[in-house]
This record gives structure tokens, C-alpha cells and sequence, in this order.
């Protein structure tokens, strides 16, 4: 690990850069609770580079006016940067799915609110 990364958040960043270059990702922000996950608010950001690092990402996420606990961030597509237009048009449709089925969190890089790796884990009501 490099000096400069730490968090989980830090590492995934910078390796997924390392493999792809510069990159759109889209982000959603949410509240966890005992037994539930609940989006809150979603946006997209272009990685231009590796030198963003978890505080930065806290202050921006900030600025979002909810209060947060978690946030899930998938890449915009293989193709690396989209178009604002385009990661507008995939963040709907995938904030449209994650309100109906949480499991798609499975599927992105889910941080809790220090940069820490959480994983999403089905429970069974009794």
C-alpha cells in the first residue's frame, strides 16, 4: 500500500485508475440502518487521474445536504470517461433499479462513511 492511501476507499480508487485510466463513475449516497439500506441521493464524477483521496470525497458528499452513512460507487461503463449526458441517462436508470432491488449494490464498491469496504449481506425475516 502506498503511503498516501488510508482507506479501502483510497485503494480501490487508485487501482481502478491503474487498470483503467481515467473513468466516470457514478455514486449513490445512503443511509444504513440495522436492516436496511436506503438511497438517499446519486451523482456522477469524472476520475481524471489518482490523486483524489477519501477526504475529498467526504467534503464533496457533504455538500449534498442529506446525512449520509454509506455510499456505493459503480463504474459509468468499460468505455472509461462518458458523457454527462450519458452518465445522467445511466445514473437514472440505475437509481430507477436500486430503489427496487438493493442487491444491485452488490455490483458497485460500497464505502461506509470513513472510505472502509462494507459488503451487503441478505438477511431472512423471521
Amino acid at each position: 500500500m502506498r503511503p498516501d492511501i488510508d482507506t479501502d476507499f483510497d485503494e480501490w480508487l487508485t487501482a481502478t485508475h491503474r487498470e483503467a485510466g481515467d473513468f466516470t463513475v457514478l455514486f449513490v449516497l445512503v443511509e444504513i440502518g440495522e436492516t436496511s439500506v436506503t438511497p438517499l441521493r446519486g451523482a456522477w464524477l469524472h476520475v481524471m487521474g489518482d490523486e483524489t483521496r477519501w477526504p475529498e470525497m467526504a467534503r464533496l458528499f457533504a455538500g449534498a445536504g442529506v446525512s449520509w452513512s454509506g455510499v456505493v460507487f459503480w463504474r459509468a461503463g468499460r468505455e472509461g470517461l462518458v458523457p454527462d449526458s450519458e452518465a445522467r441517462s445511466r445514473l437514472g436508470a440505475l437509481t430507477r433499479k436500486l430503489h427496487e432491488d438493493r442487491r444491485l449494490i452488490r455490483d458497485g464498491e460500497f464505502f461506509n462513511s470513513k472510505g472502509l469496504r462494507l459488503l451487503l449481506e441478505e438477511t431472512k425475516l423471521s
